[in-house]
């Protein structure tokens, strides 16, 4: 009915859809898992494409070609396509082209990775914003004088302030400021607005998570009810016509340089065409018009004038003047998400729709210029993290506005209204970038993408001012970092003469006592240590059978005391470089302790992955035999840890010893068939602590410290009983939250031996930072009802989502403040496995990657174009609309922000941390026997993107840290002196799955053990 060639080929892909059913029924193909080994997906290729397998020989090159990382294999894939393909003659050109797509997709994409930045302060602190904001007061402030005085009614100035502000502030600081005061305590007027901002603030929160789709048809009605209450109560009232031309002059002339050479590149534009033509300087039309059509009008006017102007100043008033908050009882927030949800809404086309969508751009058009950019920039910021991206794919859905049900004078020009509130910026118009338009061979979505992000830079200011109003600073960039009291003291003695007299009070000479007892006891533990350790590798009896050994274990547990006692003094006495390091050692000695344990008590399958771990490590530290006969050392893994980015990537590039991933995956398989650990009772204590050390830990240098550490030897436990503490979990990037199954039994094993009660934070599948965080924060007070102390475990994504978490209260309303640093049911401390929160490679090259298949697939549609008729070309853009500006699209960008350069820049730079809490680390690179299967390819792809193999798979060890590497600001060094480190062990990065990876488990995995690791030690030790 539509198409005969298109008809065919629906038949012909349904056909094979069919066929490739068959052949894996017939290949016993059930899990994802089946299908990943190289030879399996060659045969079932090879059955697909031919009906037998005569193909194999050819087709297995080129899979292994791919998961090398090196891409398809263009040519040959082409080749075997026109052999079998039916039809490859007839639709050659297409061929090529999907070929060429799946080349991009699989192979590696080279892209900009971080830089560092230093000095990077919050931009509210920027002079350039904040001197904007001198008559609005920050939120620290705020909460100052609402709780000053709470017997007193607020002063009327003060109360209309804060009435003024609502609108911008969050939901959580109108909910605070209308229960900290008694409603007698705010002006009538004041009163009743903050009321109103608050109902409004609330229904749009339940919109903002479930808006798009089918099940959510009646939504239109329900937010057209208070929408166009509020709307009304916020329109300002327009100004005179007969002026209109003399504000223009004005408003050109405080037009900035930047804008004017924008608007000698801008075009003519018109409003709507009708079929009578419309006189803008007619006041009876433009009475006619709403505050959107007004708007878009002068802007036709501004554009005809403009040739009459000259500007005097060159002065950006919008630049210069204090920031404009306008009067909307809608916040810019509010209005980006009610705006949204008619974008995404299934029924377009309905009346309730394009009137609510009205309404909210006659909103926008009443306020100052300001807040329609601080609207579409909340758009393109799902989450906080500013994406271009999502803010693109909302303008392509803006700018094809259905305004089907206005007559055709009230419908809006949407390129003249968006041109009218970003003077200067050119908004590129689809018909332009078609086949036969006048940027034909362009991309449309990256001149749009161009406007995306100047409008995101253009909303800086918008930004800085949520965090000057929104985000309390407990200290500026130029306070000092909080030390120890003992390292505080000695930067106060410098150059100060102290025989004259005494400068420590009783407290510090009683703290300097106690450090220096806690050093002494450390001192005399490791002698007893080393006493000890000898006599166990002399003797070899177990720990407890020698004498040495129970008197320094008792030792160790005095100097464990005696650093306990600093820390009841000096809360930041573990920041000391003494206390680290003797923090580490324990770390890492409760790291091997708890691997011992799992293999004693063979928990799991502890045991079958120790001896795959310690086969695969005494194989790649002897000699290798490499495909093609070469033979070379595969010593990488005794480098020592890299101190930094910056030298790790040095090393990389003059170290030739170094294997590429994609010669390692090549690697021969272990032959030979130990079984040291099954039998764990045949081995000396000792012995086994050897060997998991060895086969653990990957850097040579940390195996040999670890080796002579009495810490280690001595395998001393925790004394028993239970803890008062809970574990609040955030999990990965694909996560089920509160149902997710990652760690359990592990947590499970330590609720039942310490009753550690673990609460999971129900976060989403690739859900952005300040989602994610809002869940976390839900459990966070329900482990402060259990009124114990918590600590905060993520893993992967989940490491920025419990950062971001932690930085929103820190920086919250004092209720939210409370919730984190109370001293009884307070966050005392981090556990961050291999941690994405300063993203990963993977992130930058993704989003390249996606930039250009669309690119591509725009190229596509404009070769089609002239075979399709113009309603089919317009149904499919529709379709491409509504699945790029769809909720589900828009909640996934703002996941995927947060692993991109920029997403993580705004993340960290915006962020406060508590300084008295410590964060430990787990961190893995892999190699030829622990890499899974399933993760082989994305593992090549990474050290290819990057240039370096010292990964997990996901996110390089130099960045799997608990600070910020990449932006360094006053709160990077409050983290970095909390960071207590951990060595780099053998493993990846999907380390603590197991049931959730069952699907895509092979053969070779079961065999090799690489999802059957030690699950306790991730929690453990912490």
């Amino acid at each position: 009915l539509i198409n005969s060639d298109l008809e065919r080929v629906l038949r012909y892909v349904l056909t094979q859809v069919w066929r490739a059913k068959d052949i894996f029924e017939q290949e016993g193909i059930e899990d994802p898992g089946n299908v990943i080994p190289g030879h399996r997906m060659a045969r079932l290729v090879s059955l697909f494409l031919c009906g037998d397998l005569s193909e194999i020989d050819k087709i297995l090159p080129v899979i292994r070609r791919v998961v090398a990382g090196e891409g398809l294999d263009v040519m040959k894939v082409k080749e075997l396509l026109s052999e079998h393909l039916v039809g490859h003659d007839d639709w050659a050109p297409e061929i090529d082209r999907a070929v060429r797509w799946a080349d991009v997709m699989l192979g590696p994409m080279m892209a900009p990775g971080p830089f560092l930045e230093n000095d990077v302060p919050p931009l509210s602190e920027l002079p350039c914003y904040s001197f904007r904001f001198k008559s609005i007061p920050p939120a620290k402030e705020l909460y100052s004088i609402l709780l000053d005085k709470r017997s007193l009614p607020l002063d009327p100035s003060f109360s209309a302030l804060v009435g003024r502000i609502a609108p911008y502030l969050s939901f959580q600081q109108v909910e605070y400021a209308l229960k900290v005061r008694h409603p007698s305590d705010w002006q009538p007027a004041d009163l009743r607005r903050l009321r109103y901002v608050y109902s409004v603030k609330k229904k749009v929160l339940a919109i903002s998570e479930s808006y798009g789709g089918l099940s959510f048809l009646p939504q239109s009605f329900f937010v057209s009810v208070f929408l166009g209450e509020a709307t009304r109560a916020s329109l300002r009232v327009p100004r005179k016509i007969p002026d209109a031309r003399e504000d223009l002059s004005r408003s050109m002339r405080k037009d900035s340089n930047v804008a004017k050479a924008r608007v000698r590149v801008a075009p003519q534009l018109s409003f709507q065409e009708t079929s009578q033509p419309i006189n803008p300087y007619d006041v009876n039309n433009f009475e006619l018009m709403s505050p959107a059509g007004r708007v878009a009008s002068q802007m036709n006017m501004r554009k005809n004038i403009s040739s009459e102007l000259t500007d005097a100043s060159g002065i950006d008033a919008s630049d210069t003047d204090a920031y404009d908050l306008g009067d909307s009882l809608l916040g810019p927030q509010d209005v980006a998400i009610l705006l949204q949800a008619g974008l995404t809404s299934s029924m377009k086309g309905s009346t309730v729709v394009q009137l609510n969508q009205r309404m909210l751009l006659d909103l926008m058009a009443s306020q100052p210029r300001t807040f329609a950019v601080a609207v579409m920039a909340e758009i393109g910021m799902p989450g906080g993290n500013g994406s271009a991206r999502g803010l693109t794919s909302a303008l392509m859905a803006l700018l094809e506005l259905d305004q089907s049900s206005f007559t055709q004078f009230h419908r809006l020009n949407m390129h003249a209204l968006l041109e009218s509130w970003l003077p200067g910026f050119k908004i590129p118009r689809r018909e332009d970038y078609l086949a036969g338009g006048r940027w034909a061979r362009q991309s449309y979505y990256e001149a749009l993408s161009g406007v995306a992000k100047n409008i995101l830079e253009d909303a800086e200011s918008y930004t800085a001012l949520k965090g000057h109003v929104q985000r309390v600073r407990h200290d500026t960039e130029n306070d000092p970092v909080p030390l120890p009291k003992e390292l505080t003291e000695i930067s106060d003695n410098v150059g100060i003469d102290i025989d004259g007299g005494d400068f420590q009070d009783g407290h510090d000479r009683k703290l300097t006592g106690t450090i220096d007892l806690a050093k002494e006891k450390i001192s005399a533990a490791d002698i007893q240590g080393q006493k000890a350790m000898a006599d166990l590798l002399e003797s070899l009896k177990p720990v407890d059978e020698t004498e040495s050994c129970r008197s320094a274990i008792a030792s160790y547990r005095e100097a464990f005391e005696a650093c306990s006692d600093v820390l009841q003094m000096d809360e930041l006495a573990f920041q000391a470089s003494w206390f680290k390091s003797y923090f580490r050692r324990n770390y890492d000695a409760l790291m091997i302790k708890s691997v011992y344990d799992n293999v004693m008590q063979d928990v799991d399958k502890v045991r079958h992955w120790m001896d795959a771990l310690r086969n695969g490590a005494r194989c790649l530290d002897s000699k290798v035999i490499l495909p093609g006969g070469s033979e070379e050392g595969n010593d990488y893994n005794s480098i020592s840890p890299p101190s930094s980015p910056v030298a790790m990537k040095r090393r990389v590039s003059s170290d030739k010893r170094i294997l590429h991933s994609s010669s390692r995956s090549q690697l021969t398989e272990i032959t030979e068939d130990e079984s040291f650990f099954a039998n764990p009772d045949d081995h000396g204590q000792q012995e086994l602590v050897d060997a998991i050390i060895d086969a653990l830990f990957y850097y040579e240098s940390e195996r040999d410290l670890l080796k002579n550490d009495p810490l280690v030897r001595l395998l001393i436990p925790n004394p028993p009983g239970n803890y008062n503490f809970t574990i609040v979990t955030a999990m990965g990037v694909i996560t089920e939250g509160k149902k997710g199954l990652e760690l359990q039994a592990a947590l499970e094993r330590l609720e039942a031996k310490r009753g550690v009660k673990t609460i999971r934070s129900d976060t989403g599948t690739a859900r952005s930072l300040e989602f994610n965080a809002s869940k976390i924060e839900e459990a966070i007070g329900a482990a402060t009802r259990m009124q114990k102390p918590f600590g905060l475990l993520g893993y992967s994504q989940g490491c920025a989502n419990v950062l971001t978490a932690e930085a929103l209260l820190h920086s919250g309303t004092p209720c939210q403040q409370h919730t984190l640093s109370s001293p009884t049911c307070g966050l005392v401390s981090r556990q961050l496995l291999f941690s994405a929160a300063n993203g990963s490679m993977h992130g930058p090259a993704s989003d390249t990657k996606v930039q250009r298949l669309i690119v591509m697939c725009e190229e596509f549609f404009k070769y089609q174009q002239g075979y399709c008729s113009r309603a089919f070309i317009t149904t499919v853009l529709e379709l491409l609309n509504g699945v790029m500006d769809s909720a589900p699209f828009h909640k996934f960008i703002g996941g995927a922000q947060s692993m991109l350069p920029d997403g993580c820049k705004v993340f960290w730079r915006e962020a406060q941390h508590l300084p008295h809490v410590t964060t430990c680390v787990l961190r893995g690179v892999l190699e030829t026997h622990t890499t899974p299967e399933s993760l082989e390819m994305i593992t090549n792809l990474l050290t290819k993107q990057s240039g370096s193999p010292l990964h997990d798979s996901q996110v390089h060890i130099y960045d799997a840290v608990g600070h910020p590497v990449y932006t360094k600001n006053r709160n990077g060094r409050v983290l970095e002196n909390c960071d207590m480190g951990g060595s780099v062990q053998r493993t990846h990065h999907w380390s603590p799955l197991s049931e959730e990876v069952e699907f895509v488990k092979t053969k070779r995995d079961d065999d090799r053990a690489s999802f059957d690791c030690a699950k306790d030690r991730h929690v453990f030790p912490w």
